[in-house]
C-alpha cells in the first residue's frame, strides 16, 4: 500500500470514529435535554432525584441551581463541541466557528468548575478512587479549555485545533464512562468487576481513569501516526481505530436501550 493510501485509510477511519461520536454524544445530550427538560417544565422534580445519585437537595438552593446550571451546559457544550472540529464549518462559516468557540469553551470550563463544586460540598457514588478521577477529569477540562483559549488569542491556530480536539475529548469523559460501562454489560451480560449496589469496584475505578486518560492516549497516538508516521504505522492505527469505533457503537446502542430510552417513556 503506498503511502498516499495509508494516509487516506488513517483519515477515513477517524472520520467514521468521530461521526459515530458524535451521533452518540448528540444521544446523550437529546436524552438528558428531553428526560431532564419535561421533568422540570411538568413540575416533576421527584424523577430527577430518581435518576441522580445526589439530585435536587431540600434547603440546598446553591447546589440545587448548580446542578440544573450543570446540566443545562452539559446539553450546550455536546451540541456545540463537534462542531468545533468540522473544517467545513472553519472553511466556510468562519464567524460561527468563532463565536461557537466563544461559547463552547467558557461554558466547558464553567460548567467542569461546577462539577468540582458539587464533588466536593455534595459528593457522589462509587469510592475515593472515583472520585479522584472525577476530580482530575473535572481539571484536565479546565486546563485544556484555557489552553485552547490562550492558543486562539495568540494565533496559534494548530496548537489550538490539537488544544481544542482534547477539549472535546476530555468533556465527553461522562459519556464515554457510560458507553464504556455498557458495552462492558452488552459483553458480559452481567455486572462483573464491580458490585452494582455499592457502584464500587476495580472496572469502575479503571473507567472513572480511562473515561479522559484512554482517548487523549489514543489522540496523541494518531496525531503521531498523521503527522509523518510510517505506512504501516499509519495501516495499524486505521485498524485499531476501527475497532475502537465497532466497541464504542456497541456501548452507544447499549447505554441507550438500557439506560437513556427506558426513561424517556
Amino acid at each position: 500500500m503506498t503511502a498516499f493510501a495509508g494516509a487516506a485509510l488513517l483519515r477515513a477511519s477517524a472520520r467514521l470514529w468521530f461521526a459515530v461520536a458524535v451521533a452518540g454524544q448528540w444521544l446523550f445530550a437529546f436524552y438528558v435535554g428531553a428526560f431532564y427538560g419535561a421533568s422540570a417544565a411538568r413540575g416533576d422534580w421527584e424523577a430527577w432525584n430518581k435518576a441522580l445519585p445526589r439530585g435536587l437537595l431540600a434547603g440546598d438552593s446553591v447546589g440545587n441551581a448548580t446542578l440544573v446550571a450543570h446540566l443545562l451546559l452539559a446539553v450546550i457544550i455536546t451540541v456545540l463541541g463537534p462542531l468545533q472540529l468540522i473544517p467545513q464549518i472553519r472553511a466556510y462559516a468562519p464567524r460561527l466557528h468563532r463565536w461557537s468557540g466563544r461559547v463552547y469553551i467558557p461554558t466547558a470550563f464553567v460548567m467542569a468548575a461546577g462539577g468540582l463544586y458539587m464533588l466536593v460540598t455534595r459528593g457522589t457514588v462509587g469510592d475515593d478512587s472515583q472520585h479522584i478521577a472525577i476530580g482530575l477529569n473535572a481539571l484536565a477540562i479546565m486546563g485544556c479549555a484555557a489552553l485552547a483559549w490562550r492558543s486562539a488569542l495568540a494565533r496559534q491556530f494548530d496548537a489550538h485545533r490539537r488544544w481544542a480536539v482534547r477539549l472535546f475529548l476530555v468533556v465527553g469523559g461522562v459519556w464515554f464512562f457510560r458507553v464504556g460501562l455498557m458495552l462492558w454489560l452488552v459483553v458480559f451480560q452481567r455486572p462483573v468487576g464491580f458490585d452494582p449496589k455499592t457502584f464500587e469496584g476495580p472496572l469502575l475505578t479503571l473507567l472513572a481513569f480511562a473515561q479522559f486518560l484512554l482517548p487523549l492516549a489514543v489522540l496523541e497516538v494518531y496525531l503521531h501516526a498523521r503527522d509523518g508516521a510510517s505506512t504501516p504505522y499509519r495501516i495499524a492505527m486505521a485498524a485499531g481505530l476501527f475497532v475502537l469505533t465497532v466497541a464504542m457503537a456497541a456501548g452507544i446502542f447499549g447505554a441507550f436501550m438500557g439506560m437513556w430510552l427506558p426513561r424517556l417513556h
